[in-house]
């Protein structure tokens, strides 16, 4: 927890440039030559961003607040794990599903606002802390609902709600600031303050009735749709917002890294089981060389998206490319699970097989690869025949390590051969792909 802490500090560039924030500085006239006027945090309009400011970065802020995602994706990852180590697929999937959506969704809906009406005055930052206590609050509510959907009652999601009506009650407050402070984009924000205050009165209303756990899932859906649906209405038809296209980009970016977290914090689970177990040997050190090998090579295969380039460009590109980087984001907390379901058939505590265990791993790798393949081709609106190369080699090594766990190979030498999978996209890319990603990006870009 605190190397996150002190990396995303080094990475939020803390001298970040807020226009709106230069009203509240002391005079220049007032200080010595050279002297620069320190900042102040007084209240600023939300007259929106510009979308073609210079430099535009993650501030310390929205660093700060993903730090409490950190929670929620953790215990996300743990109460997946247990319920596949026990074989409850279903269960697990399910309440893995519903948690991951709802955690990203709120991060979502605060990343693009920040994008576009970040006036960093205290209003903002004190409305922005209620937000991160209410992701805090849903993060203590997760353990509770996966256990009623492994149970098979009624979906215990009252604390979950309850984080939920925090967070989105303050965003709430932020969508009407801007709406009455920015006129040019009253109409978008009022369409999404209307279609949150819509979906936050259904979601409360379930905690009050009781329905059968399929009936609950049908609510659930449609409330989900109700959630996606505002985004697209007010930037498709009622004028949009000034969002910040680089910016956008770089917030998820550092939201994949906080998950990938979870394939580290996998890592150090699967090596521990075999140190407590064997002491130091050689099957620790292929535990460690595959965890970290498999984070690296997702790291790596996200940071080839040109995103930023493209959304700037495109801006209509957005809702395809954002709602799909919460599949992204679902299936990198999935491989951290996986290699937690990997510690726990070492340590002889998993009801699964050895098979099992590795598919717990490789699918959602698979998943996720298979994802940032299709982004990929959408951005940019074509895919060569040599990324499908790629990505019928990167298949075959997602299977083949399941079948040498069938036929009892050790689970270190499965997990060794899985690494190699998102290494096959990264190497074809730097040896050879890039040249027709060029050529792709150049094409859209009309350059």
């Amino acid at each position: 927890m605190c190397f996150r802490l002190t990396w995303l500090l080094r990475m939020g560039n803390v001298g970040t440039s807020h226009p709106k924030t230069h009203s509240n500085t002391v005079p220049m006239s007032e200080h010595p030559p050279g002297a620069s006027a320190l900042p102040t945090h007084h209240f600023s309009s939300m007259r929106g961003r510009d979308p073609h400011e210079h430099h535009r970065t993650a501030t310390p802020l929205e660093l700060l607040f993903d730090l409490t995602f950190v929670i929620a994706f953790g215990l996300a990852a743990s109460q997946l794990a247990h319920l596949l180590a026990e074989g409850h697929y279903m269960a697990g999937l399910a309440g893995f599903g519903f948690a991951m959506f709802a955690v990203c969704w709120a991060w979502i809906n605060f990343s693009w606002f920040a994008s576009a009406f970040d006036t960093d005055d205290w209003i903002y930052r004190l409305t922005t802390m209620v937000q991160m206590v209410g992701v805090l609050i849903l993060a203590l509510g997760l353990p509770r609902m996966f256990a009623s959907i492994d149970q098979g009652v009624e979906v215990d999601n009252d604390i979950m709600v309850l984080g939920y009506v925090v967070m989105r009650g303050a965003m709430l407050f932020q969508w009407l600031r801007a709406a009455r402070q920015y006129p040019d984009g009253r109409k978008a924000c009022l369409t999404y303050a209307t279609t949150i205050l819509l979906a936050q009165i259904g979601w409360v209303v379930l905690i009050f009735i009781d329905m059968p756990l399929l009936a609950t899932a049908a609510s659930g859906l449609a409330l989900v749709l109700v959630e996606m649906t505002g985004p697209v209405l007010a930037e498709r038809w009622a004028g949009g917002t000034p969002w910040h296209a680089h910016h956008i980009a770089e917030r998820y970016g550092l939201l994949a890294i906080i998950t990938l977290g979870e394939g580290v914090v996998g890592t150090v689970a699967s090596i521990s089981a075999i140190v407590d177990a064997q002491g130091w040997n050689l099957d620790a050190v292929l535990i460690c060389v595959a965890g970290t090998g498999l984070t690296f090579g997702m790291w790596w295969l996200y940071f080839l998206l040109p995103s930023g380039a493209i959304l700037h460009r495109f801006r209509e590109r957005s809702f395809v490319w954002g709602y799909g980087q919460m599949i992204v984001f679902g299936a990198i907390a999935a491989t951290g699970a996986g290699l937690h379901v990997a510690a726990y058939y070492i340590e002889h505590k998993a009801h699964i097989g050895a098979a099992a265990t590795v598919l717990t791993v490789a699918v959602p790798v698979f998943v996720y690869v298979l994802t940032i393949f299709l982004l990929y081709g959408y951005l940019l609106q074509r895919l060569d025949a040599f990324y499908i190369l790629l990505m019928a080699g990167t298949t075959a090594l997602v299977i083949l390590p399941v079948g040498l766990a069938a036929v009892g190979l050790d689970m270190t030498i499965c997990l060794v051969v899985l690494m190699l999978a998102p290494l096959v996209p990264v190497l074809g890319y730097e040896l050879k792909g890039h040249r027709y990603g060029t050529d792709a990006l150049r094409q859209a870009l009309g350059t």
